[in-house]
């Protein structure tokens, strides 16, 4: 075996390679209009209200995903999980070519941002349990783990490649172009799709029909296991708490003073550090005896880092600390995916992966919306501290209510 495989295995896994591959260039055109957005919100507003409008980007993501992601579950689970991520390809395609229609021709008010980046939160709830509850069919449970941590890679690598891009293009083309893009990145996907092989289904118990009974079955399951809630709990907390992304704008334009370029290094430095952390925890991972400590502690590393972040007058410091934000949160996720993925059955990860987006993209996105208040209010340096030391408060409590987690081994 070359040394290529045996460090990505599960990349000669035919399927897993064309899907890894297709969302690879489809998250970059992701993140590069996740960053647009924020930044267009950032100058239809005036001064005073610009950090309650990025807080609300938040707010209008968190609600389709709080009300669709239980029944995104059982959908993942009752129908071919390839059917429903080609369709929500398709969806999340139109919605960014509406984008650069309406930004090309002259959008004046902000709420069609609001509107559509809901539109895209609510299709992305039924994308992505149908997208975690597909990797584990794809490739044998001894290559599961690295599948997970190429997945990592693969996401982080376009949160670097996309916010980059964004800046650039929003800085010479216009951000129109930004959505443009992002509507083209689509295409990958459907194409890696369309030409994966037929694959039957897992389970012959796999719920076959979509009811309130499967999705109280799964929200059961989930709230039964201690190391899978106390994960999820803690995901939810400390992305709660210690969510700044949306106050970059704030940081670029008024704090730093470095322009829309700028602003694209500072959205893409967590995703730096996190591909550097993915590159190690890819090769690294299965050694890795004491998995609950190190999750615990790679959480703290993300809330004092949040800290370091608030208090920052200088681009480069700020670039570091975000960069370990990045790290530390890489070596939590990947952990924390290895846990789930291995202690749910077949039949139950589409469900358990949307009662997870609740916790995994509600944190962050409330967590905005609360760092934007807080900003309106306070100001964005005392939004950002406070989070961060939200975020160590809320990890020393988790540690102690659940000995299950720290005492988590390999």
């Amino acid at each position: 075996m070359t040394g290529k495989a045996s460090s990505f295995p599960a990349l000669q896994h035919r399927d897993f390679r064309l899907l890894w591959v297709g969302m690879l260039i489809s998250f970059s055109g992701s993140v590069m209009q996740s960053a647009a957005i924020l930044w267009h919100v950032s100058l239809m507003v005036p001064a005073d209200r610009k950090g309650l409008a990025l807080g609300m980007v938040g707010l209008v993501k968190v609600v389709p995903i709080v009300g669709f992601s239980i029944l995104s579950g059982v959908v993942a689970d009752a129908v071919d999980r390839r059917k429903v991520m080609l369709v929500s390809q398709v969806l999340l395609a139109i919605v960014a070519a509406v984008l650069g229609i309406l930004t090309f021709s002259g959008l004046t008010a902000v709420w069609p941002l609001y509107l559509l980046a809901a539109l895209v939160s609510a299709v992305a709830a039924f994308e992505g349990p149908a997208r975690q509850a597909l990797v584990p069919n794809m490739v044998p449970r001894e290559h599961l783990s690295n599948a997970i941590s190429l997945n990592t890679i693969m996401f982080q690598a376009s949160s670097i490649v996309g916010p980059s891009l964004a800046g650039i293009v929003i800085a010479t083309l216009g951000i129109a172009w930004v959505y443009v893009i992002n509507a083209v990145s689509f295409v990958a996907v459907m194409a890696a799709l369309l030409a994966m092989k037929s694959r039957p289904r897992a389970d012959a118990t796999r719920a076959s029909t979509i009811s309130l009974a499967a999705a109280r079955e799964g929200m059961r399951f989930v709230f039964a296991s201690p190391m899978i809630r106390s994960t999820m709990l803690l995901d939810f907390f400390a992305t709660f708490f210690a969510s700044a992304q949306a106050l970059l704008p704030i940081y670029a334009q008024d704090i730093l003073k470095v322009g829309p370029r700028g602003y694209g290094w500072l959205y893409a430095a967590p995703s730096i550090g996190a591909g550097v952390a993915s590159l190690v925890m890819v090769r690294q991972i299965e050694r890795i005896e004491r998995r609950g400590v190190v999750l615990l502690w790679a959480v703290v590393g993300f809330g004092l880092a949040t800290v370091g972040f608030g208090f920052s007058r200088t681009f480069w410091v700020t670039l570091a600390c975000l960069a370990i934000t990045g790290a530390a949160d890489t070596v939590s996720m990947v952990i924390r995916n290895i846990v789930r993925q291995l202690e749910t059955p077949d039949e139950l990860r589409g469900r358990m992966t949307g009662v997870n987006m609740v916790f995994f993209m509600g944190g962050p996105q409330l967590g905005e919306l609360e760092a934007g208040m807080v900003a309106q209010w306070l100001g964005a340096t005392v939004s950002v501290v406070t989070g961060g030391i939200g975020c160590l408060l809320a990890t020393a409590w988790i540690a102690a209510s659940t000995p299950q987690l720290r005492r988590y081994r390999r």
